[in-house]
């Protein structure tokens, strides 16, 4: 038995109350996940427990209602398009943020201006780079400028793209707007103890007519709790409500706690490696040539880690995107089968007849990396895992420090293949192949207003991709989530936890 279900069968027998009244009786719900955000600015990370917060703490602009995919109004009651490139918005009356401050038109122009500029740093600029500016227009008004038509701006303008108190910010910079935010959300974020924990308040001044609602529940804490055991100990010994990504043994032992709820749900993220197609991170590194990438394709049984792994609803990811997405298709994509020998030959045929050395860097799901360097090593390639935190991860490959990472996305949980495709492949920082013929393609698919050109370009992006073999999708992911009983809580495909959204049962 496994180190983790060890634990929970001990817990079981030794018959440990779980979370029962804990966060109930204090009318708080902690939750704990492994990863910390560098920075709390929703501009400045990009890990998932970031946008989390994010959704928990900000507003946008617009809101996608989840179960129909409309956008509604938020802190915009109305927009119109002028003309392809020109968005005007009315902004809501009565908001403010939390340190008192009125949303004004200046807040929008403000965010969406320094998010824009060098010296600001956002981490994805894929999220912002279709804006070319915005303006005050009137005392409730903004008018938005597009650098090129982009079908997908309202889908954008109701996710990664909260408003940020201009005053505030300016007056504490960047560094002090991370360690106390301010944001105009359910929460209010009134604790920033890094590495450890964010503690929040629901907002009780929260505007009223929200698409969203005010918080339910009174207190939410967020714990950073990076050991996978230690997290469900506290979760069955009642130190937290909350937690998820639970492993799907782990998750069916859990079902037999009668103080616990354990549900799984698919999620738009989707993993993959990611290649160093031009091979910056090794000498005469063997992953620049394209039939040793398709080789690793054929070495890895995704099928296999989807069964014996990820499980709870997760599929086999032929294109390099979410196949729920505005644009994502396998129709014509090239895909690789689970054949060793293939791809021992396709080795043999690039000069690589007994393998060779590489390394392979992961910052989450350790085993899954285990079972892709296990695969690889049995075609003769020897790989080597560096195991890092998420930013280290991301600014080596970025830097092409890494042959082969072992990558996940959400999207941001926007439904439009640019928030995962383009942010990948259309020549900004997360690009490693930088291809010319596919940035061309998906500057024209995210720039046509007619659909069908937008699917027909993005096709063809995806086609090359993959005949190229410049990244390997390996499959969505599925989540398991473990609470409380006593917490009624609904998961989404969109890896969103609303917390203001749940209540504790009466």
């Amino acid at each position: 038995m496994c180190k983790a279900g060890a634990l929970l069968a001990g817990l079981l027998l030794a018959g440990v109350a779980g979370p029962a009244l804990a966060g109930k009786a204090n009318d708080t719900l902690i939750y704990a996940s492994d990863s910390e955000p560098e920075n709390l600015s929703p501009y400045h990370n990009n890990l998932r427990e970031g946008v989390i917060l994010a959704r928990n703490v900000w507003d946008t602009l617009l809101y996608r209602d989840p179960a129909t995919g409309q956008h509604q109004p938020m802190l915009a009651t109305a927009w119109t398009w002028v003309d392809p490139v020109t968005l005007d918005l009315t902004l809501r009356d009565g908001v403010t943020f939390h340190n008192g401050d009125p949303l004004t038109p200046e807040d929008v122009a403000f965010t969406f201006n320094y998010v824009l500029t060098p010296e600001a740093k956002i981490v994805t600029k894929g999220n912002v780079d279709w804006m070319k500016s915005t303006e005050v227009t009137g005392p409730n008004s903004v008018r938005i400028h597009l650098k090129a038509p982009f079908p997908a701006a309202l889908e954008y303008l109701s996710g990664p793209t909260p408003i940020l108190p201009a005053a505030y910010f300016k007056k504490v910079g960047l560094d002090g707007f991370s360690k106390a935010p301010v944001g105009t959300g359910p929460y209010r974020i009134v604790s920033v103890e890094s590495g450890r924990s964010v503690k929040m308040v629901r907002n009780d001044k929260y505007w009223p007519g929200s698409p969203i609602g005010k918080a339910k529940i009174g207190k939410l804490e967020f714990r950073v709790i990076p050991d996978a055991d230690s997290r469900m100990a506290e979760l069955m010994t009642g130190g937290v409500d909350w937690i998820w990504r639970v492993p799907t043994d782990q998750a069916e032992q859990l079902k037999n706690d009668p103080t616990l709820t354990v549900v799984s749900a698919e999620t738009m993220r989707v993993g993959y490696l990611q290649f160093d197609v031009q091979g910056r991170a090794q000498e005469n590194s063997p992953i620049k040539d394209v039939r040793v990438r398709q080789a690793i394709a054929h070495a890895i049984d995704r099928k296999a880690m989807v069964d014996n792994l990820a499980r709870g609803g997760a599929r086999v990811m032929n294109a390099m995107c979410f196949i729920e997405q505005f644009g994502c298709t396998s129709e014509g994509v090239p895909t690789y089968a689970y054949d060793p020998a293939k791809a021992r030959a396709l080795l043999k045929e690039a000069g690589y007849p007994n393998g060779f050395e590489i390394d392979l860097s992961a910052y989450r799901e350790r085993d899954y990396a285990e079972a892709v360097i296990g695969y690889l090593r049995a075609v003769g390639i020897r790989a080597k895992l560096n195991y890092l935190r998420y930013a280290a991860f991301r600014d080596a490959l970025r830097a092409g420090k890494t042959s082969i990472g072992y990558q996940t996305w959400g999207s941001f949980s926007i439904n439009d293949v640019s928030a995962f495709t383009g942010i990948y492949f259309r020549g900004g920082e997360e690009d490693l192949a930088r291809d010319s013929t596919v940035i061309a393609d998906l500057q024209a698919g995210d720039t046509s207003t007619d659909p069908a050109t937008r699917k027909a370009k993005y096709r063809q992006a995806l086609t090359r991709i993959s005949a190229e073999a410049y990244a390997l999708p390996m499959f969505s992911y599925p989540s398991n989530y473990a609470f409380s009983a006593d917490l009624t809580f609904t998961a989404q495909t969109d890896e969103v936890p609303r917390f203001y959204a749940a209540s504790w049962k009466k």
